[in-house]
């Protein structure tokens, strides 16, 4: 009877049975003495050294603006554009095309963050240039290399 009432109880995406605790360690080698603990517990960067600094970020806001407000706001005027075609030329518009434009034109939005965002030169004195294709080459190595590495210490 118990038994039912935990079925029932139980919601649909909880497992069934409980995980078994993992065993403890009682070697010599487990045992912390309070300098190691110290050491562990502490960070090896502070906040305020992992942060983006505010120069680089509102650089990065800039051209997230552009390379995502821009595309974004041609894919919502083009709608309100084949609309008025339609509705005032009546021009007919193949559905299939007003889609297609606006998902290149949404999707260029999304691509535009990312772009938005690596285009920007990290580096706090200099501003990088107003396309920022060097700057993105850059940051995506910087960012290829991170992922290598970590791919390398989780293997």
């Amino acid at each position: 009877m118990a038994a039912e009432e935990s079925e029932r109880s139980r919601l649909p995406f909880e497992p069934n049975k409980k995980r078994p605790k993992p065993a403890k360690i009682t070697s010599q080698a487990a045992v912390k003495t309070p300098e190691t603990s110290q050491e562990l517990k502490k960070p090896p960067y502070t906040k305020a050294e992992m942060a983006v600094p505010e120069v680089v970020s509102q650089r990065m806001i800039r051209r997230v603006a552009a390379f995502c407000g821009i595309p974004t706001f041609l894919g919502i005027a083009s709608l309100v554009a084949s609309y008025l075609l339609v509705t005032l030329a009546h021009i007919q518009l193949p559905p299939i095309a007003v889609l297609l434009v606006n998902m290149g034109l949404f999707g260029l939005g999304v691509l535009g963050i990312t772009y938005g965002v690596l285009s920007a030169s990290w580096d706090e004195e200099r501003t990088g240039s107003w396309l920022g294709f060097s700057e993105f080459t850059t940051n995506w190595g910087r960012m290829a290399e991170v992922w290598r590495e970590t791919r390398k210490k989780n293997v």
